[in-house]
């Protein structure tokens, strides 16, 4: 038994020490190196025709900057280090290695006034944004911004509060159902497309707030919107499904 302790005593301090090794190695500079021999001309070809033109990238899929996030593990600090490079994947990558728990309002704030793509927004919004205490808040302050990218932040945000949020009670949603109606209006294309996914997601959490949405839904089609009617149109009709509505009649029996 002594023996078997001993040994596991040995084995738990190599794998502190390697874990220590590990986040010395990655530095900024060498985040940086190791994003430039990844690059790949050919994704970056394809990401204008996925809406994304930034003049920093790369070209790295999604999966690979994944798996370098899980080698790198959580850094905050590098995280905020990798944002202020200004490279495309390396502020995907920031929204990867960070940690919610070290977020600021003030940081949230100012990286939001540098959002330049879709895809930025959604990555910060999903794996940091909202697992911070300031999510709500910053959803309703972002709401009402116009610049285009910080208002997608605000529905992208609320999308992934609605399924990740298990705590937040069907009031809060409800409240925040009027601000995705108020902003219904907006034909920009990338917050649109953001609002008619909060709304939708909202109206799948349960049965409550699935009527609630399509209230709010019925009421946007009435908007003199081309932007609005799509919104209500297109969330009408997965809202109503059958698909939908019994999958949350099993999930409330």
């Amino acid at each position: 038994m002594k023996a078997q302790s001993q040994s596991s005593s040995t084995q738990t301090r190599r794998f502190n020490r390697s874990r220590k090794q590990s986040a010395q190695r990655w530095s900024r500079a060498g985040v940086l190196r190791e994003l430039k021999k990844l690059a790949n001309p050919r994704v970056r070809a394809k990401m204008a025709y996925f809406g994304v033109n930034v003049p920093k990238a790369h070209g790295i899929s999604a999966p690979i900057l994944h798996a370098l996030a899980r080698r790198i593990g959580n850094n905050h600090a590098l995280a905020e280090r990798l944002w202020s490079s200004g490279i495309h994947e390396a502020r995907i990558l920031a929204t990867l290695i960070g940690e919610p728990d070290k977020v600021t309002a003030s940081q949230m704030e100012r990286w939001a006034r540098e959002f330049d793509s879709w895809d930025i927004v959604d990555a910060a919004c999903c794996y940091l944004f909202a697992g911070t205490s300031s999510a709500w808040r910053q959803v309703e302050t972002w709401g009402g911004r116009r610049e285009e990218f910080v208002k997608r932040a605000a529905f992208s945000l609320l999308a992934y509060l609605s399924y990740k949020d298990k705590q937040a009670t069907d009031a809060r949603f409800e409240r925040f159902l009027r601000i995705i109606e108020r902003e219904a209006h907006d034909e920009r294309n990338f917050v649109r497309k953001a609002v008619n996914w909060a709304l939708r997601n909202i109206g799948k959490r349960n049965l409550r707030l699935n009527r609630s949405a399509i209230r709010t839904a019925e009421r946007i089609r009435r908007q003199e919107s081309r932007s609005a009617r799509w919104i209500a149109a297109d969330a009408l009709r997965e809202l109503r499904s059958d698909e939908v509505q019994q999958r949350l009649r099993r999930k409330a029996a």
